[in-house]
Protein backbone atom coordinates (compact mmCIF):
# COMPACT_ATOMS: atom_id res chain seq x y z
CA UNK A 1 0.00 0.00 0.00
CA UNK A 2 1.25 3.47 -0.86
CA UNK A 3 1.03 6.10 1.85
CA UNK A 4 0.38 9.70 0.79
CA UNK A 5 0.61 12.55 3.28
CA UNK A 6 -0.41 16.08 2.29
CA UNK A 7 0.71 19.12 4.27
CA UNK A 8 -1.61 22.05 3.68
CA UNK A 9 -3.26 24.99 5.41
CA UNK A 10 -6.57 24.08 3.74
CA UNK A 11 -7.20 20.35 4.31
CA UNK A 12 -10.89 20.67 3.43
CA UNK A 13 -9.90 21.23 -0.21
CA UNK A 14 -8.99 17.54 -0.49
CA UNK A 15 -12.27 16.10 0.83
CA UNK A 16 -14.02 15.95 -2.51
CA UNK A 17 -10.95 14.81 -4.45
CA UNK A 18 -9.99 11.92 -2.18
CA UNK A 19 -13.63 11.02 -1.58
CA UNK A 20 -14.65 10.65 -5.21
CA UNK A 21 -14.12 8.57 -8.33
CA UNK A 22 -10.89 6.61 -8.88
CA UNK A 23 -9.01 8.12 -5.94
CA UNK A 24 -11.76 7.01 -3.57
CA UNK A 25 -11.87 3.52 -5.10
CA UNK A 26 -8.09 3.24 -4.81
CA UNK A 27 -8.32 3.82 -1.06
CA UNK A 28 -11.22 1.38 -0.73
CA UNK A 29 -9.18 -1.27 -2.54
CA UNK A 30 -6.30 -0.75 -0.11
CA UNK A 31 -3.93 0.53 -2.79
CA UNK A 32 -3.34 3.85 -1.06
CA UNK A 33 -3.80 5.52 2.30
CA UNK A 34 -4.35 9.31 2.32
CA UNK A 35 -3.52 11.52 5.28
CA UNK A 36 -4.17 15.27 5.04
CA UNK A 37 -2.47 17.37 7.71
CA UNK A 38 -2.86 21.05 8.54
CA UNK A 39 0.76 21.97 9.23
CA UNK A 40 -0.42 24.94 11.28
CA UNK A 41 -0.85 22.36 14.06
CA UNK A 42 2.93 22.07 14.22
CA UNK A 43 3.62 25.78 14.72
CA UNK A 44 5.53 26.27 17.98
CA UNK A 45 4.20 29.75 18.83
CA UNK A 46 1.04 30.55 20.78
CA UNK A 47 -0.66 32.21 17.80
CA UNK A 48 0.04 29.24 15.49
CA UNK A 49 1.49 31.49 12.80
CA UNK A 50 3.26 29.71 9.96
CA UNK A 51 4.49 32.69 7.94
CA UNK A 52 6.54 35.82 8.47
CA UNK A 53 7.91 38.84 6.62
CA UNK A 54 10.83 38.16 4.27
CA UNK A 55 14.33 39.25 5.27
CA UNK A 56 15.44 42.10 3.06
CA UNK A 57 11.89 43.38 2.61
CA UNK A 58 9.49 42.86 -0.25
CA UNK A 59 5.86 42.05 -0.85
CA UNK A 60 4.07 39.06 0.61
CA UNK A 61 4.74 36.64 3.42
CA UNK A 62 7.07 33.63 3.50
CA UNK A 63 6.32 30.23 5.04
CA UNK A 64 8.51 29.57 8.08
CA UNK A 65 10.68 26.43 8.15
CA UNK A 66 9.84 25.21 11.65
CA UNK A 67 6.23 24.00 11.20
CA UNK A 68 7.01 22.21 7.95
CA UNK A 69 10.25 20.62 9.19
CA UNK A 70 8.49 19.36 12.31
CA UNK A 71 5.50 18.05 10.36
CA UNK A 72 7.65 16.13 7.91
CA UNK A 73 9.73 14.69 10.76
CA UNK A 74 6.60 13.53 12.58
CA UNK A 75 5.29 11.85 9.43
CA UNK A 76 8.66 10.25 8.66
CA UNK A 77 9.54 8.93 12.13
CA UNK A 78 9.32 5.17 12.25
CA UNK A 79 8.82 4.81 8.52
CA UNK A 80 10.38 1.68 7.06
CA UNK A 81 11.30 3.55 3.89
CA UNK A 82 12.45 7.15 3.68
CA UNK A 83 9.61 9.10 2.01
CA UNK A 84 9.85 11.29 -1.04
CA UNK A 85 9.12 14.86 0.06
CA UNK A 86 7.55 16.75 -2.83
CA UNK A 87 7.29 20.52 -2.96
CA UNK A 88 4.71 22.01 -5.33
CA UNK A 89 6.44 25.02 -6.77
CA UNK A 90 6.39 26.99 -10.07
CA UNK A 91 10.20 26.78 -10.05
CA UNK A 92 10.13 22.98 -9.96
CA UNK A 93 10.60 20.29 -12.57
CA UNK A 94 7.67 20.07 -15.01
CA UNK A 95 5.51 17.12 -14.02
CA UNK A 96 5.25 14.46 -16.71
CA UNK A 97 3.82 11.00 -17.21
CA UNK A 98 7.33 9.61 -16.79
CA UNK A 99 7.61 11.33 -13.40
CA UNK A 100 4.20 9.95 -12.39
CA UNK A 101 5.39 6.45 -13.28
CA UNK A 102 8.53 6.99 -11.21
CA UNK A 103 6.57 8.19 -8.17
CA UNK A 104 4.10 5.30 -8.51
CA UNK A 105 6.96 2.99 -7.57
CA UNK A 106 7.46 4.69 -4.19
CA UNK A 107 5.96 3.52 -0.89
CA UNK A 108 5.55 6.87 0.84
CA UNK A 109 5.02 10.35 -0.61
CA UNK A 110 4.73 13.60 1.36
CA UNK A 111 3.37 16.61 -0.52
CA UNK A 112 3.97 20.14 0.74
CA UNK A 113 1.40 22.70 -0.43
CA UNK A 114 2.46 26.28 0.16
CA UNK A 115 0.63 29.58 0.13
CA UNK A 116 1.62 33.22 0.31
CA UNK A 117 4.76 34.55 -1.39
CA UNK A 118 6.87 31.43 -1.08
CA UNK A 119 8.87 29.10 1.14
CA UNK A 120 11.87 29.71 3.35
CA UNK A 121 14.73 28.48 1.16
CA UNK A 122 15.93 26.07 3.86
CA UNK A 123 12.81 23.97 3.25
CA UNK A 124 13.79 23.60 -0.39
CA UNK A 125 17.46 22.96 0.26
CA UNK A 126 17.40 20.63 3.27
CA UNK A 127 14.01 18.92 3.41
CA UNK A 128 12.60 18.43 -0.06
CA UNK A 129 13.61 15.59 -2.40
CA UNK A 130 11.57 16.70 -5.44
CA UNK A 131 10.18 20.02 -6.65
CA UNK A 132 7.31 19.76 -9.12
CA UNK A 133 5.35 22.23 -11.23
CA UNK A 134 2.26 21.45 -13.30
CA UNK A 135 2.83 24.31 -15.72
CA UNK A 136 4.21 27.74 -16.39
CA UNK A 137 1.58 29.67 -14.45
CA UNK A 138 0.96 30.72 -10.87
CA UNK A 139 -1.79 29.38 -8.60
CA UNK A 140 -2.90 30.72 -5.24
CA UNK A 141 -1.41 27.68 -3.54
CA UNK A 142 0.06 24.24 -4.07
CA UNK A 143 -3.12 22.30 -3.33
CA UNK A 144 -4.44 22.07 -6.89
CA UNK A 145 -1.02 21.08 -8.15
CA UNK A 146 -0.76 18.35 -5.52
CA UNK A 147 -4.18 17.02 -6.51
CA UNK A 148 -3.10 16.80 -10.15
CA UNK A 149 0.13 14.97 -9.31
CA UNK A 150 -1.55 12.59 -6.86
CA UNK A 151 -4.25 11.71 -9.37
CA UNK A 152 -1.65 10.98 -12.06
CA UNK A 153 0.26 8.71 -9.65
CA UNK A 154 -2.56 6.82 -7.91
CA UNK A 155 -4.22 5.72 -11.15
CA UNK A 156 -0.98 3.89 -12.00
CA UNK A 157 -0.98 1.76 -8.85
CA UNK A 158 -1.71 -1.96 -9.34
CA UNK A 159 -5.40 -2.88 -9.60
CA UNK A 160 -6.61 0.72 -9.30
CA UNK A 161 -7.89 0.84 -12.86
CA UNK A 162 -10.14 -1.97 -14.01
CA UNK A 163 -7.92 -2.69 -17.02
CA UNK A 164 -4.15 -2.48 -16.59
CA UNK A 165 -3.79 -1.72 -20.31
CA UNK A 166 -5.75 1.50 -19.77
CA UNK A 167 -2.76 3.44 -18.51
CA UNK A 168 -0.06 1.60 -20.48
CA UNK A 169 -1.43 3.02 -23.72
CA UNK A 170 -2.25 6.49 -22.40
CA UNK A 171 -0.89 9.56 -24.10
CA UNK A 172 2.74 10.07 -22.99
CA UNK A 173 3.04 6.57 -21.47
CA UNK A 174 4.28 5.33 -24.85
CA UNK A 175 6.05 8.60 -25.58
CA UNK A 176 3.36 9.46 -28.14
CA UNK A 177 -0.10 10.98 -28.01
CA UNK A 178 -2.90 8.45 -27.91
CA UNK A 179 -4.88 7.51 -31.00
CA UNK A 180 -8.52 8.66 -31.44
CA UNK A 181 -11.32 6.66 -29.79
CA UNK A 182 -14.85 5.91 -30.98
CA UNK A 183 -17.86 4.13 -29.50
CA UNK A 184 -21.44 3.31 -30.55
CA UNK A 185 -23.33 4.25 -32.60
CA UNK A 186 -21.21 3.62 -35.69
CA UNK A 187 -23.15 6.35 -37.50
CA UNK A 188 -24.04 9.41 -35.42
CA UNK A 189 -25.89 12.09 -37.39
CA UNK A 190 -24.01 11.12 -40.50
CA UNK A 191 -20.64 11.14 -38.73
CA UNK A 192 -19.23 7.65 -39.15
CA UNK A 193 -16.65 5.59 -37.31
CA UNK A 194 -13.68 4.61 -39.52
CA UNK A 195 -14.49 1.33 -41.29
CA UNK A 196 -11.34 -0.39 -40.04
CA UNK A 197 -12.52 -0.17 -36.41
CA UNK A 198 -15.66 -2.17 -37.12
CA UNK A 199 -13.99 -4.59 -39.53
CA UNK A 200 -13.20 -7.18 -36.89
CA UNK A 201 -9.63 -7.40 -38.19
CA UNK A 202 -7.50 -6.86 -35.08
CA UNK A 203 -4.25 -6.60 -37.02
CA UNK A 204 -5.60 -3.79 -39.18
CA UNK A 205 -7.06 -2.08 -36.12
CA UNK A 206 -3.66 -2.06 -34.37
CA UNK A 207 -1.98 -0.75 -37.52
CA UNK A 208 -4.57 2.05 -37.74
CA UNK A 209 -4.11 2.95 -34.09
CA UNK A 210 -0.34 3.04 -34.45
CA UNK A 211 -0.51 5.29 -37.48
CA UNK A 212 -3.12 7.62 -35.96
CA UNK A 213 -1.10 7.90 -32.75
CA UNK A 214 1.90 8.94 -34.83
CA UNK A 215 -0.22 11.32 -36.89
CA UNK A 216 -1.70 13.02 -33.85
CA UNK A 217 1.72 13.40 -32.27
CA UNK A 218 3.21 14.80 -35.49
CA UNK A 219 0.39 17.31 -35.89
CA UNK A 220 0.10 18.42 -32.25
CA UNK A 221 3.35 17.66 -30.40
CA UNK A 222 6.19 17.00 -32.86
CA UNK A 223 8.64 17.88 -30.08
CA UNK A 224 7.88 14.52 -28.44
CA UNK A 225 9.73 12.69 -31.21
CA UNK A 226 12.99 14.16 -29.89
CA UNK A 227 12.74 12.04 -26.74
CA UNK A 228 11.81 8.65 -28.21
CA UNK A 229 13.32 6.13 -30.59
CA UNK A 230 10.79 4.86 -33.09
CA UNK A 231 10.66 1.26 -34.23
CA UNK A 232 11.20 0.61 -37.97
CA UNK A 233 7.46 0.14 -38.57
CA UNK A 234 6.70 3.40 -36.76
CA UNK A 235 9.32 5.27 -38.76
CA UNK A 236 7.81 4.00 -41.99
CA UNK A 237 4.32 5.09 -40.87
CA UNK A 238 5.60 8.52 -39.92
CA UNK A 239 7.20 9.00 -43.33
CA UNK A 240 3.86 8.11 -44.95
CA UNK A 241 2.11 10.64 -42.72
CA UNK A 242 4.56 13.38 -43.66
CA UNK A 243 4.06 12.65 -47.37
CA UNK A 244 0.28 12.72 -46.94
CA UNK A 245 0.62 16.20 -45.47
CA UNK A 246 2.49 17.60 -48.46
Amino acid sequence: MMKIDVLTLFPEMFDGVFGSSILKKAAEKGAVDYNVVNFREYADNKHKTVDDYPYGGGAGMVLKPQPIFDAVQALSDGAAVKPKVILLCPQGERHTQRKAEELAGEEHLIFICGHYEGYDERIREHLVTDELSIGDFILTGGELGAMVVIDSVVRLLPEVLGNEESHRKDSFSTGLLEHPHYTRPADFRGLKVPDVLISGNHKLVEEWRTKESLRRTWERRPDLFEAIELEPVQRKCLEEIKKEGL
